[in-house]
């Protein structure tokens, strides 16, 4: 497994699964010879994305960012339709490094939708449990009033299974929140209305996780947005902002998706000045 260390919290990529998606959707209105460029496209006009949670370990508390795809959430029609080649395997992780489930102090979540909720929840006792049993969940009070009464569009990606049993467990905030010093979740909207990104600043160091509003490497470009995105223009504007913050602190840009980078670090002219590759390697 990968890992950084930026100031004093270090991340740890964990496998949570992959999916296979339109790449037309995850560019938007971008055209495929500009977009196929940056991100390889397999005969199906599909790129793959990983769904990995990235461990954050800081003070002594062991943080997930997002949940991954989840384990016997999917039917094979669905696992089909989002190409999904391989479920979590968020236990093997964890276990490596000496962790187990019980061990996760909270998990924030930048958004609801089912490829980054369904971890959040087990099959157990023929029902569905917390995955997670001593952790606090966080994400924004707009997302999670979507998640539980969403749309004639959005039901398709927020599902009960990924909510009822954790309810109890949920912080909501509106505009922002301090996890713990230096470690913080900020409100865009955007990809979703409730969408948040993940900010940690320490002294010098900083890293910067701006979820699905910029899902890869490749969505660097601030107007690249997803057809997906419920609010395309908020997507753009808030891109805008952090990715240029991001910039000017040399942030480590830090990716659930992405399935070749898991961190790139950009000067401020927008170039790329360091990297973490993700290892490719056979899951068992």
């Amino acid at each position: 497994m990968e890992t950084l260390q930026i100031g004093r919290a270090k991340l740890t990529w964990l496998n949570g699964g992959v999916t296979h998606l339109d790449g037309g959707a995850m560019f938007g209105v971008v055209p495929k010879p500009l977009w196929s460029r940056k991100y390889p496209v397999n005969e199906k006009n599909q790129i793959e994305l990983r769904t990995d949670p990235i461990l954050v370990q800081v003070d002594g508390k062991n943080f997930l960012v997002d949940s991954g795809i989840g384990l016997q959430k999917l039917s094979d029609k669905q696992k089909r339709n989002f190409g999904v080649l391989e479920e979590s395997k968020i236990l093997q992780s964890l276990t490596t490094l000496q962790l187990d489930f019980n061990d996760i102090d909270g998990l924030l979540m930048t958004h609801l939708h089912f490829d980054h909720a369904c971890g959040l929840t087990k099959l157990e006792n023929d029902g569905f449990q917390p995955t997670f049993p001593n952790a606090t969940i966080y994400t924004t009070k707009v997302e999670w009033e979507e998640m539980r009464k969403p749309n004639s569009r959005s039901k398709n990606t927020y599902w009960e299974e990924n909510w009822k049993p954790i309810q109890d467990k949920v912080r909501t905030f509106d505009v922002e929140y301090e996890i713990v010093p230096g470690l913080k979740m900020i409100h865009t909207g955007g990809h979703s209305d409730g969408h948040a990104i993940v900010l940690f600043e320490d002294g010098e160091d900083s890293f910067l996780h701006m979820g699905d509003i910029m899902p890869t490497n490749a969505h660097q470009n601030p107007l690249w947005v997803l057809a997906y995105d419920d609010f395309p223009v908020t997507s753009v504007k808030k891109k805008e902002k952090w990715i240029a913050y991001g910039m000017k602190r040399k942030a480590w840009f830090t990716f659930y998706h992405d399935a070749y980078y898991r961190a790139i670090q950009f000067n401020e002219q927008g170039e790329r000045i360091n990297q973490l590759d993700r290892v490719r390697y056979e899951y068992k």
